[in-house]
């Protein structure tokens, strides 16, 4: 029976939350989707729900009414569409291009329907929406059957773990309310949902347009005894969490310090519950303590539960900031660094394994490296492909690392502590959305071995700082020619030194590695780790290298440290660089039998800031030396010796 309103508009009443826990609220509260292929009807749908559910006000319905004239596609009756695709492109296309939320209730239960784009284009739009939602509602055009966006919206929502799903056989009265038609497709839709693990799915035959089986039962489909579709989502059950048996865990999102009197940590309680009193355990760090207070909003409490927002604070002095997470003491949450996922690409540009990315989970921010397509996924078949990269709106499953341990749930068990997303790092773009399928066993079983001499020991033998000085700058530029002459310096002035060149290290260490983009970001990074083995070794390590890419020149600064690590760009104009040409490089590629050569079919990104430029075109080799050792002498005091 629905329950007419004649309010302007329904909203969460003022205090509601305060005088109810946020767990008891947010349970009544049904996230959905619509979605399917292009013009099956999903914003027609909500349309109707909010019209037959007397959510329209009539303000809105007499400009409903105007827009529904003035476009023509009803034949002057009310386009429903209308109500949701509030873009003026939507609008003039008759498609949905961007998420659409609306906000209804019904019988007490409070719902938000998300109407989500049609064209594969906007499949990340899709994704954005499913990540968050109880329940979808995937309409099928009953006189086109199953197509392939149907398909691909299924997969994406089993993947993303939306529970409950509807399959709202739309347009029923364009193929005369057939029964035989609905049999057809849902037998056909029920073969894949099995070949993609689907479980279970409920087939509503509809007519958006008239209300068919909607909200009031048709009686046109006199062969249908099931549900409607309202009924279906007035009946979908949100998976509760346990409180009493799920081990506790709180992401640390704040560090809450009014005064010199109090620190505390504030979150919300993902899992299970706390009590004053109680230990409790800090991920990553493994660090424990116990709970002297539990702070709320109306004062301090007992015990606090899932669902709940809190600060705490222990009874000891304890390094605990943002991005940690506060988990029972006996049963803590597992931790690594490196995980298999899957992971579907938002990204305009391709992406590019090897390259750091900064990665969102959870409450925490760390960079992350994909470093293994182990396939991509084609989402209409769920065929496992071979690829190289993945790109817009694609989906793969991949190896990801870690520049450290964080604690997880994988995203089966928590969507919170499981999923997360990508941030490409020049441009700060949401790149990708991912889902933690488990961590690597050798996450777990590879750790490292401290040793008894460390770097500071064998640096102090040598009477020097370990340092790495970067070089980089085009072919040609004079980068191994000054960084010989580097260290010929610091050499004769009693210091120990290597020089890394990029020549050199291809015919051995990076002798497999080829000069795509992908291969280029493989070598920088391994020539990385090989400084940073040389400077735990107390070395003064100077690096000759192209490495055309800031974010690479980046990461290899964050394994040295900012305070170890002086990057020199060697500056010399493309056309100075192209007539030097000492190897022939630039002829070759000018011809065609080099391809990706930096400066011409492939970009060379200069540094923003480096330590310092050395120009060229108006420095010689000795001036250029100087000026570099007098630098390091600057910053280390007893780096060398002498200019």
């Amino acid at each position: 029976m629905l329950t007419p309103s004649s309010k302007k508009s329904e909203a969460c009443p003022e205090g509601v939350l305060q005088r109810r826990s946020e767990a008891e609220y947010n349970s009544e509260i049904v996230r959905f989707i619509t979605c399917g292929s292009v013009d099956d009807g999903k914003s027609t749908l909500i349309g109707r729900l909010l019209f037959d559910g007397n959510h329209i006000l009539s303000d809105q319905l007499e400009e409903l009414a105007k827009e529904s004239e003035k476009i023509g596609t009803q034949s002057g009756n009310l386009d429903f569409s209308l109500l949701v695709d509030g873009l003026s492109a939507e609008r003039e296309q008759g498609i949905t291009i961007d998420v659409a939320y609306r906000f209804f209730s019904w019988r007490g239960r409070r719902f938000i329907v998300a109407d989500t784009p049609g064209h594969e284009q906007y499949t990340r739009n899709t994704v954005t929406a499913a990540s968050t939602a109880d329940a979808a509602v995937l309409i099928v055009d009953a006189k086109k059957g199953l197509l392939t966006q149907t398909k691909r919206h299924s997969f994406l929502c089993n993947i993303l773990g939306v529970k409950h799903i509807i399959l709202a056989i739309n347009k029923m009265d364009l193929v005369d309310f057939r029964h035989d038609v609905f049999e057809t497709i849902v037998s056909e839709y029920d073969d894949f949902a099995k070949s993609i693990g689907l479980k279970n799915f409920y087939p509503v035959p509809i007519c958006a347009l008239t209300g068919e089986n909607v909200v009031i039962t048709s009686q046109k489909c006199h062969w249908y005894n099931g549900k409607t579709l309202m009924e279906h989502l007035e009946g979908v059950t949100i998976e509760k969490i346990d409180d009493r048996n799920d081990s506790f865990s709180m992401p640390v999102q704040w560090v809450n310090r009014p005064s010199a009197d109090f620190r505390g940590f504030a979150g919300k309680i993902l899992n299970g519950q706390i009590n004053a009193g109680e230990q409790v355990r800090l991920l990553p760090s493994g660090q424990k303590t116990t709970v002297d207070r539990i702070v709320s909003y109306d004062g301090d409490l007992q015990r606090a539960v899932a669902g709940q927002s809190v600060t705490l604070t222990f009874k000891t002095d304890i390094d605990c900031s943002r991005g940690q997470i506060i988990c029972s003491s006996g049963t803590p949450l597992e931790s690594a660094d490196k995980f298999q996922v899957h992971m579907v690409w938002m990204g305009d540009k391709p992406l590019v394994l090897g390259r750091a990315y900064v990665m969102h989970v959870g409450t925490d921010s760390l960079s992350c490296v994909p470093s293994k397509l182990k396939y991509a996924l084609n989402v209409n078949t769920a065929e496992k492909l071979y690829s190289q990269t993945l790109s817009m709106n694609q989906v793969g499953v991949l190896e990801i690392h870690l520049d450290r341990e964080i604690g997880f749930l994988p995203y089966v068990e928590s969507r919170d502590l499981g999923g997360f997303i990508l941030i490409d790092k020049t441009t700060n773009e949401t790149v990708a959305a991912g889902l933690i399928d488990f961590a690597l066993r050798r996450s777990k079983n590879i750790h490292w071995h401290a040793q008894d001499i460390d770097q500071t020991a064998r640096s102090s033998i040598k009477d020097q700082k370990p340092a790495l000085i970067w070089f980089t700058g085009l072919s040609g530029a004079g980068k191994s020619t000054i960084a010989n002459a580097v260290e010929k310096r610091l050499f004769e002035s009693g210091r120990h030194t290597f020089l890394l060149d990029g020549d050199n290290v291809r015919h051995g260490l990076n002798k497999d590695l080829g000069f795509t983009e992908v291969e280029r970001i493989e070598n920088i990074r391994r020539i990385g780790e090989v400084s940073k083995l040389m400077t735990e070794a107390g070395l003064i390590v100077m690096a000759a290298f192209i490495s055309p890419f800031k974010e690479d020149r980046k990461v290899v600064r964050s394994i040295i440290g900012d305070g170890n690590f002086i990057e020199v760009y060697v500056y010399a104009p493309l056309e100075v660089a192209e007539q030097r040409d000492t190897k022939g490089l630039y002829k070759k590629a000018r011809r065609g039998e080099l391809k990706n050569f930096t400066g011409l079919d492939s970009k060379y990104e200069a540094p923003e800031n480096p330590e310092i430029i050395i120009d060229t075109t108006k420095l010689t080799v000795d001036e250029a030396a100087n000026l570099i050792v007098k630098l390091v002498l600057e910053k280390f005091g007893t780096f060398g010796t002498e200019g």
